[in-house]
C-alpha cells in the first residue's frame, strides 16, 4: 500500500499528489464508489479507501453533500454582510446569526468588522428583512452590507491543493 506523505507543520497533514488526484476524482465523479476511483486514480482499491479514511480522520474532507446552486433552488439574491459588534457580545450573535436560515455562513475576521456573513435571499425584499432582523439585535453595533452581482470564481480549492502538492517535491506514487 501507498504510504501518504506524513510531513505534519503545526498538526496539519501535508497533502501529496495521490491526495490531490483523489478529491479531484471526487468533485469530478461525486457519486463513484471506491473501485470507480481507484480506476480513475491506478490506485489499489485499499490505497483509495485508507487514504479517503485518513483524509476523513484528519479533517480534511469533512463530507460529501451535494453542491447547490442558489439560484436555481430559489435563492438568486446573495450579499456578504460586515457586522461590528457590541464588546463580549460575540456568543449571542452567533446564536442570532445561526437562528437565521437565510446566514449561510459567517465568520469572526480582523479589522474594522468583527464578523463577516455570506447571506442568500429569495428577492430583495427577502434580503432586507434579514438585515432588518440582523440591525435590530442589541448586539450589532453597525452592519454594511455589498449585494453580489455575479460570480466570478467559483468556491475552489483543488488548484491551491495541486499547487502544494507539487511544491512538496513528491513524486505522485500512482503512475
Amino acid at each position: 500500500m501507498i504510504e501518504p506523505n506524513w510531513s505534519i507543520c503545526r498538526g496539519v497533514r501535508a497533502m501529496d499528489a495521490l491526495d490531490v488526484a483523489l478529491i479531484q476524482a471526487l468533485r469530478e465523479h461525486p457519486r463513484a464508489g471506491d473501485l470507480e476511483l481507484s480506476r480513475r486514480t491506478k490506485v489499489a482499491r485499499a490505497t483509495v479507501q485508507s487514504r479517503l479514511a485518513k483524509m476523513e480522520a484528519a479533517g480534511i474532507i469533512t463530507g460529501y453533500g451535494p453542491d447547490i446552486d442558489l439560484a436555481a433552488a430559489g435563492h438568486p439574491v446573495q450579499a456578504f454582510v460586515t457586522l461590528e459588534i457590541a464588546q463580549g457580545r460575540l456568543e449571542v450573535v452567533a446564536e442570532e446569526l445561526e437562528s437565521l436560515p437565510n446566514v449561510l455562513e459567517a465568520y469572526v475576521t480582523s479589522g474594522q468588522a468583527d464578523v463577516v456573513c455570506k447571506i442568500a435571499a429569495t428577492s430583495h425584499e427577502d434580503l432586507q428583512e434579514t438585515l432588518l432582523h440582523i440591525s435590530k439585535s442589541g448586539s450589532v453595533v453597525r452592519s454594511t452590507s455589498v449585494i453580489v452581482l455575479s460570480e466570478l470564481v467559483h468556491p475552489r480549492v483543488l488548484p491551491m491543493l495541486a499547487r502544494d502538492a507539487k511544491a512538496a517535491g513528491r513524486a505522485p506514487a500512482y503512475r
